[in-house]
């Protein structure tokens, strides 16, 4: 199998259209479709700058252990001279930014801030400077 790449991920929610209003008001996200409302179940598809995220509605939320230091979560890009604008944003939408962290080494280098949408499911904001790793098995 030769992959070419990731087209969306899906992040479950309890309610869909209060999702979509965090997602597109507060994150900036564009809608590009919604399903029926006469589904079983509702999704709402975003786009991300060249890349897609949808909002499928849910019973459980990604953050099923509901606390502050649960590592599953989504990582978005922003650019470094808006991420100080980015973190003011949050703050003005009343989002309670969970961490901060600023990231010399490691996987993902930058500065980065974790928050929770509506569903408590926790998002990242980072202002990537470098993904600093080598696939595994390739010598330094």
């Amino acid at each position: 199998m030769n992959l070419k790449r990731i087209v969306h991920m899906t992040i479950p929610v309890r309610d869909c259209r209060r999702s979509e209003e965090f997602y597109t008001k507060v994150l900036g996200m564009k809608v590009v479709m919604r399903t029926p409302p006469d589904l079983k179940y509702g999704m709402v598809f975003l786009r991300v700058g060249n890349d897609y995220l949808i909002l499928t509605d849910s019973e459980t939320p990604l953050n099923v252990r509901n606390d502050d230091d649960n590592l599953l979560h989504t990582a978005f890009a922003v650019e470094s001279d808006e991420f100080d604008a980015a973190l003011a944003d949050l703050e003005k939408a009343g989002v309670r930014v969970i961490a901060r962290d600023e990231r010399p080494d490691g996987a993902f280098v930058g500065r980065s801030a974790y928050f929770h949408d509506p569903d408590r499911n926790v998002l990242e904001i980072i202002d990537l400077q470098y993904a600093s790793f080598r696939p595994l098995g390739e010598r330094a």
